[in-house]
């Protein structure tokens, strides 16, 4: 135990840190304490925890007080704040800190297509959770140690399959309800498979840069749940409610290209496979009303 690194995962209960624990957990010693263990809003606790354990690395993924399609109340925003400068006033202990950013910090309620990081600070994201994100960015602008992936989609298992997209298709589709997509758009997806082996590289590796944007495979909303129906056979009903397509949230990811040299994506087909293969297997531990109410 000794010779592995000691990591601080924040958020090891939500989708991203559980698959990030279970990952990692296998190679690192792994440090994701629940609220309870420790409360990241608490300065002072967080400085006896850091005084309490070796860490190396801080992963940070948590964000607390954030539900999709809502606003980020005034204390989410401002508790979110705290837990990073909390961490980072702690930067001093550890080798790097790894965190989780957005494509949110470019403003998605307009049209983001194959954005770079270099058109990061032209505009300020109006929403709350995006400029939560944003505020961290600036920080990390004039900070060393610190790298930002900023994700566009992730998917996988342990999501909310009430609420994300892929996987309430693929719930769906497993208890035969019909599919409904609000609008068509263009979405960057990563698998958070090859997500958490992306988030490994920069734990072990000193990055050229402090900003990148995490993408995998550009698809349409219609197309992925097309691919979800030849996955699982079925003829399943499927409807547009609006026409046309809403607003485009991709980002360039020359960069992490360029950073990563011989990494390989999943394939989407692939990456769907695999998960409606373990929704399947995990279809009992589906609540079917819930699905109903999404």
């Amino acid at each position: 135990m000794e010779n592995k690194l000691s990591i601080l995962l924040t958020g090891g209960s939500g989708f991203i840190g559980r698959n990030l624990k279970e990952y990692l957990s296998k190679k690192y010693h792994v440090l994701a304490p629940s609220h309870s263990e420790l409360e990241l809003i608490d300065k002072i606790k967080v400085d006896e925890y850091f005084e309490r354990n070796k860490i190396d690395i801080i992963i940070h993924t948590a964000t607390i007080g954030v539900k999709r399609n809502t606003p980020m109340a005034q204390d989410s925003f401002k508790n979110n704040l705290k837990i990073f400068f909390n961490l980072i006033e702690n930067k001093h202990q550890v080798k790097k800190i790894i965190f989780l950013g957005s494509g949110a910090e470019y403003d998605k309620t307009r049209e983001l297509i194959d954005v770079k990081e270099s058109e990061f600070g032209g505009i300020i994201p109006s929403d709350d959770y995006g400029f939560h994100k944003y505020i961290c960015s600036k920080y990390i602008e004039n900070s060393d140690k610190i790298v930002n992936l900023r994700i566009f989609g992730v998917f996988g298992k342990y999501e909310d399959c009430n609420i994300r997209f892929i996987s309430n298709i693929i719930c769906r589709d497993l208890f035969n309800l019909p599919i409904e997509i609000n609008r068509n758009r263009v979405m960057d997806y990563v698998y958070i498979k090859d997500l958490c082996r992306i988030i490994e590289y920069f734990m072990n590796n000193n990055s050229k840069e402090k900003f990148y944007n995490v993408g995998g495979e550009r698809c349409e909303l219609l197309s992925l749940a097309e691919k979800i129906k030849k996955i699982s056979g079925k003829k399943f009903k499927m409807s547009i409610k609006k026409e046309g397509f809403d607003k485009n949230y991709t980002g360039n990811n020359a960069r992490l290209l360029e950073e990563l040299k011989d990494f390989k994506f999943t394939s989407m087909d692939v990456a769907l496979k695999e998960l409606y293969e373990w929704y399947n297997l995990n279809k009992s531990k589906i609540i079917k009303d819930n699905l109903l109410n999404s």
